[in-house]
């Protein structure tokens, strides 16, 4: 799985921190809404029974006389959801919303005692009651005992929390949402620094800048500081590098003339004819000798101008060194009349040294030109490799020729092997392509063009 930004893992965090924090809070304030709306609700069923007590007169004939306006219209509508009752001493009056609803009033309670319940079931659905006993003296040693009883059907109560909370979790999603937009565009303001660091080293990689410029947060400071001595160590290794190899090629190149000009010009010593031929076959021997170490120097001083791999290199068009080599090699094998096609992607470049691009396409163009009958076809285009921080490259050569049996191409990549030992050649080609894609982490396969019918080596440069 991809590796989650910084952003996405601080936002994912901060997300679920807000939205926990937001619904403990949010359920909080309802509980205590409802709470205090309980309280509300208890308060004024119990002024609806202290309305009841004040407006009710008892008789001798120990009867209530109640009030004859009701102290809210709703006790006088069936159905109203607010219900009133009266119990005790043989006595029991409802409010006309309560009469035959079946409603507990029937619980007789001591005088001055009071209950508050809910949510109750009953016939008509919960309700919430309050009730509360009351005694009047009707003279010496008489007394009328009565509990009063005001519910209220729970859907009151239920809808003012219901509103409560849409509105509630309204407000509160809008809050979480705007917070949400204020960490995205802090984390944005606060990462900026880091996206500008990775856009500077995308423009040093693709040789747009040399160094990291800035400026940068100071503590962003002691990296991109850390990257620019990086940046400027290989640069100054790759020179030393350079410089220590031609050197030491040069400082064995003067060395290695003299020894072969003396001995070119060594007389022979009279001493007869085996003598004569014992000293010939050393100086040749020696001269053979000479040869091949001033090869060798040849060849790695050549390799000195490469350096392999780079993280920071500019990158350079691939059809102008291309044209220079076939130039060469058709002026080389003009005789055979051999014709190189390109078939080159404008926008692909070579990220590395000029001298290893030249090493890579020489050796295979000069090898295609070796081969091939008639026709040779060079291919590059411009290949996405996963991640990757730029493009690569796929580098194609194809001929004419009779191609390499699967079976051999594993033997014809060794180092010093050669596809035909009657054809000119060291066999060290494939093993120096080979070379360079390892310090380019790159590869190689080789197989049958299908468009040619001879051999296709294909490499692919990350």
């Amino acid at each position: 799985m991809r590796p989650w930004s910084l952003q996405s893992r601080m936002l994912t965090v901060l997300s679920a921190a807000l939205i926990g924090f937001l619904g403990l809070t949010g359920f909080a304030l309802e509980q205590a809404f409802r709470e205090s709306a309980l309280e509300a609700l208890r308060e004024r069923l119990q002024g609806y029974v202290w309305a009841y007590i004040a407006g009710s007169d008892p008789t001798v004939s120990r009867r209530l006389v109640l009030p004859e306006v009701a102290p809210e219209p709703r006790f006088d509508q069936p159905g109203s959801g607010l219900y009133a009752g009266i119990t005790g001493d043989r006595l029991r009056w409802e409010s006309a919303s309560a009469l035959a609803r079946g409603l507990p009033f029937d619980r007789e309670l001591a005088p001055g005692r009071t209950e508050f319940s809910g949510p109750l079931a009953s016939p008509v659905g919960d309700i919430y009651l309050f009730s509360h006993g009351v005694v009047w003296e009707l003279g010496e040693d008489d007394e009328l005992g009565l509990t009063l009883h005001v519910a209220e059907h729970a859907s009151v109560l239920d809808g003012q929390v219901m509103v409560f909370r849409q509105t509630l979790w309204v407000y509160l999603g809008a809050a979480g949402l705007t917070l949400l937009v204020l960490m995205l565009v802090m984390f944005r303001w606060g990462l900026s620094p880091l996206r500008r660091v990775e856009a500077d080293l995308a423009n040093v990689e693709s040789g747009q800048a040399q160094r990291l410029t800035g400026p940068y947060p100071r503590e962003l400071r002691g990296l991109t500081d850390s990257v620019n001595d990086l940046i400027d160590t290989e640069r100054e290794h790759l020179a030393r590098y350079r410089n220590t190899l031609s050197d030491l090629a040069h400082s064995l190149k003067t060395p290695l003339a003299v020894m072969r000009t003396r001995l070119e010009d060594l007389e022979l010593p009279e001493h007869g004819d085996a003598t004569a031929a014992a000293t010939d076959a050393y100086s040749t021997e020696l001269l053979d000798q000479v040869q091949r170490m001033n090869e060798i120097v040849a060849y790695q001083l050549s390799r000195a101008a490469t350096s392999g791999h780079q993280t920071f290199a500019t990158p350079m068009p691939l059809e102008p060194a291309a044209e220079e080599i076939v130039r060469s090699l058709e002026k080389v094998y003009a005789n055979r009349g051999i014709v190189c096609e390109f078939e080159i992607d404008p926008a692909a470049r070579f990220h590395g040294e000029r001298g290893d691009l030249l090493e890579l396409l020489g050796n295979l163009l000069e090898n295609a030109f070796k081969w091939a009958r008639s026709r040779v076809l060079l291919s590059v285009r411009q290949i996405q490799l996963p991640n990757a921080r730029r493009p690569g490259l796929e580098i194609s050569v194809e001929d004419d020729g009779e191609g390499i049996a699967a079976e051999r191409v594993s033997e014809v990549l060794k180092r010093g092997v050669r596809g035909d030992e009657r054809v000119e050649g060291h066999g060290i080609g494939m093993a120096i392509i080979q070379d360079i894609l390892r310090a380019y982490r790159g590869s190689l396969d080789v197989g049958r063009s299908g468009a040619l019918g001879g051999a296709r080596f294909l490499l692919r440069v990350p």
